[in-house]
């Protein structure tokens, strides 16, 4: 049977319980007074003050608005390697793009004497056919398990609950790919809305986004990759061109952002709240699992009542119901101080991808919860300029189309059952 990233959450929760979930506390931000100016202008100059290092520029950025696009444009990257692929996955399945397999490209990949190096994650990729890894294997892969399901690793108390959440690719080190979409065989579903109403998510169409990514911003992906490998005590790998001199091939600047456990504070949630507390126009987020920290909900409401116009795309009514009564607790505050919010119907919504003021955008794996905040290794990146805001925004418009608004009066009256399930809920928020 396929498990899906949301039954493998649910499925978590027991493994949270054990391993002292609630410990962790959600890191406060301290936000910036300064006056707002120029849109673009005051995003950059928060990028920089939070982050020593410049933010990357001269960079390509194409918006992958769907999971088969997305496998498409990875395959067609990796056919042209000629060095190494760089693959870090929370699923890692055998995908197929036009009849052809995953496995089957690597496999070709390697024989043509290409490095193939592989981080999965021990949970999300519990399922994955162990043959397809031993193939691999022999054929020259180098693979890695992050954090397996070992009776050893599950003692390890403080370590057991940390996943790596990550979608990374990389080829040659000029050609990177981030985002929500996993190498996950329901993305290879056709647009059915019956299968996503009966809750069918192994046959529903899977709603999602990824970013292809070239020039300098690329070696910032690599380094994240390595930093895994590093930490979790990988194999040797080969010597290889990993970090290539890279020319600037476009316009865009862009900030890679690497979140994890064990840090002094959450980066890219203080990204993310720094561009909600500046924002002055508009902020349009679209995200697969909604269960907002306080000062989430606290930042979009006050830019609401400021005039901002926010706009939430949230999952179905019938995808991950815990999860989704768990968020639904902050849905009258919200829609209170002005933010509309939309659920999707007849698809699954596994996106993560905001876009603010025209200036200020974001795709990543981090979804607005405190799993992404405390406990994931997380990877996001935020592009500033008008061109990927753009498609940004036009993918959220083209979500809004396939989905119902959620008004005041509405919520209000919602049945007993719902508001049951929403009580109920909120003692589990701090797992999800």
């Amino acid at each position: 049977m396929h498990q899906t990233e949301a039954q493998l959450r649910l499925a978590g929760l027991a493994l949270c319980l054990l391993v002292l979930v609630g410990c962790a506390r959600t890191p406060k931000i301290v936000l910036r007074e300064d006056p707002p100016g120029d849109a673009l202008r005051e995003n950059l100059a928060a990028d920089a003050a939070l982050f020593p290092r410049p933010v990357a520029s001269g960079n390509r950025v194409t918006l992958l608005p769907d999971g088969m696009r997305t496998f498409e444009a990875m395959f067609a990257a990796m056919e042209q390697a000629d060095d190494h692929i760089n693959l870090e996955y929370y699923i890692f399945e055998n995908v197929r793009v036009g009849g052809r397999s995953l496995e089957a490209l690597l496999g070709q990949k390697l024989r043509s004497g290409v490095a193939v190096n592989i981080i999965l994650d021990g949970y999300g990729s519990y399922r994955t056919d162990p043959a397809v890894l031993d193939r691999l294997r022999k054929a020259g892969a180098r693979i890695l398990v992050f954090r397996p399901l070992t009776p050893e690793t599950m003692l390890e108390v403080t370590k057991a609950n940390d996943r790596d959440h990550r979608k990374i690719l990389v080829v040659d080190g000029r050609v990177g790919f981030v985002g929500g979409v996993n190498l996950a065989r329901v993305y290879e579903n056709h647009s059915d809305p019956r299968a996503a109403a009966r809750g069918d998510f192994r046959h529903a169409y899977w709603s999602d986004i990824a970013a292809r990514i070239e020039g300098p911003a690329v070696a910032d992906l690599q380094r994240l990759f390595f930093a895994t490998w590093s930490s979790q005590h990988g194999p040797v790998m080969e010597r290889r061109s990993y970090f290539p001199k890279e020319a600037e091939v476009g316009s865009e600047r862009v900030r890679v952002i690497g979140s994890g456990p064990g840090r002094d504070e959450a980066i890219y949630y203080g990204s993310f709240l720094e561009a909600v507390h500046i924002a002055r126009r508009s902020i349009d987020l679209s995200t697969g699992f909604f269960v907002p920290t306080r000062q989430e909900v606290q930042e979009l409401a006050q830019a609401a009542r400021r005039g901002v116009a926010v706009r939430l795309v949230l999952p179905s009514p019938v995808y991950d119901r815990e999860v989704r009564a768990a968020g639904r607790t902050d849905y009258g505050r919200l829609l209170g101080a002005g933010v509309r919010i939309w659920e999707v119907e007849g698809a699954v919504l596994h996106a993560k991808f905001a876009t603010i003021d025209g200036a200020w955008t974001a795709i990543g794996s981090s979804n607005i919860d405190r799993r992404s905040v405390v406990y994931n290794d997380e990877v996001d990146a935020i592009v500033f300029g008008g061109k990927t805001a753009g498609a940004a925004r036009a993918i959220i418009e083209r979500n809004i189309s396939w989905s119902r608004e959620v008004t005041l009066g509405a919520w209000r009256h919602r049945d007993f059952r719902e508001r049951a399930n929403e009580f109920f809920a909120s003692f589990w928020r701090f797992l999800m």
